[in-house]
């Protein structure tokens, strides 16, 4: 009885030992024609930092060295031509950018940040960005050009937005829209 009570034992326990591992290799990312998930160690410099986060401590710098100048175009998407050119003293700031969180609580809940407003302590659940400030920034890209210069470059609707820490070299491009007018007037009878 005790042999068969340890085979029993031991057969639940090779059972349960084959479902684990089983279990365990099915995170393996495979792809429906039975691709592996590749990987790539990436290289990070003497500090331990990727390109990307050298990138992203770079901008805060220049974004918050006092004194800094930048350059703003508004950039036509349709003519390419320039709308409005701006020097910017400092950096230009997302009007969703906000000195205090939108929301608050009693803190009662987990995960709350402790602020004070006027001689009032509350608790937020929003986290304060690595500029200080609540709220989202508007979607851009940005990049630092072999000369060291900063842009930042914003794509919505029929402007473009580009801000700079140098000024560009704008040329006029002229787009020939001849045809397009021509087609209109047919569709719609109208000039």
């Amino acid at each position: 009885m005790k042999k068969q009570l340890r085979f029993s034992m031991l057969m639940l326990f090779s059972v349960f030992a084959l479902i684990v591992l089983k279990a365990d290799s099915c995170g393996d990312a495979v792809s429906s024609s039975g691709v592996n998930k590749a990987t790539v160690q990436v290289q990070t410099d003497v500090k331990g930092n990727t390109v990307e986060q050298v990138n992203i401590m770079d901008r805060l710098t220049r974004d918050n060295t006092p004194g800094s100048i930048k350059h703003l175009y508004v950039i036509s998407a349709y003519s390419g031509q320039v709308i409005i050119y701006s020097t910017v003293k400092g950096k230009v700031t997302s009007g969703s950018k906000r000195l205090s969180p939108k929301t608050v609580n009693d803190g009662s809940g987990s995960g709350t940040f402790r602020i004070d407003i006027g001689n009032v302590q509350a608790h937020t659940n929003e986290v304060l960005g690595d500029d200080g400030t609540y709220g989202e920034s508007g979607d851009y890209i940005f990049w630092f050009d072999v000369r060291g210069a900063y842009h930042q470059h914003y794509l919505s609707g029929g402007q473009i937005v580009h801000i700079s820490d140098q000024p560009l070299a704008v040329s006029n491009i002229i787009i020939n829209i001849e045809q397009v007018a021509s087609t209109d007037v047919k569709s719609t009878g109208k000039k």
